[in-house]
């Protein structure tokens, strides 16, 4: 299971395909953020990560030196990006673009049906999205914006 390469100020980051006993250090990226937060972080279990990365979907992480930066995790059940979340310490570096890459490219190679996603509005997450080329097609839930991103977007992006 080769990885993605790239340099970020001198340091090597690897972009892979997520593993079980990466699932430790996923949790901890993902309870680090600062939007998009979790009110309780016992929802997202470790058992539900693995169903995600091993049997939903698949996952990717970002990691420097063995240390897991971030990570994005696409459920083909639902046709749903499930998490693309960064330590903050290394946000606005290219990695969320990495990793958003690397899992579209995956899964529009797996299936041509539309993926949505959901996330907070007025949230960096939000314009990340838009300039990532996502169509915002109203709410998902009460709280959220919902985002969708057909192959044809892909493709030409």
């Amino acid at each position: 299971m080769s990885g993605v390469g790239f340099l970020l100020i001198g340091k090597q980051l690897i972009v892979r395909e997520a593993k079980v006993d990466d699932i430790k250090q996923i949790q901890l990226v993902r309870n680090s953020v600062t939007e998009n937060t979790l009110s309780d972080p016992n929802l997202v279990t470790d058992e539900a990560c693995e169903e995600f990365i091993t049997a939903r979907g698949k996952g990717w992480v970002c990691e420097i030196a063995e240390q897991v930066v971030g990570f994005a995790v696409v459920d083909l059940k639902e046709n749903n990006v499930w998490a693309l979340f960064l330590d903050p310490k290394f946000e606005k570096k290219g990695i969320g673009q990495q990793l958003h890459k690397v899992m579209l490219d995956w899964y529009f190679a797996q299936t041509k049906e539309k993926l949505w996603l959901g996330t907070s509005p007025n949230t960096r997450a939000e314009q990340f999205y838009i300039k990532a080329g996502w169509t915002a097609v109203g709410r998902h839930g009460t709280k959220e914006i919902k985002f969708e991103m057909t192959y044809n977007d892909w493709v030409k992006s």
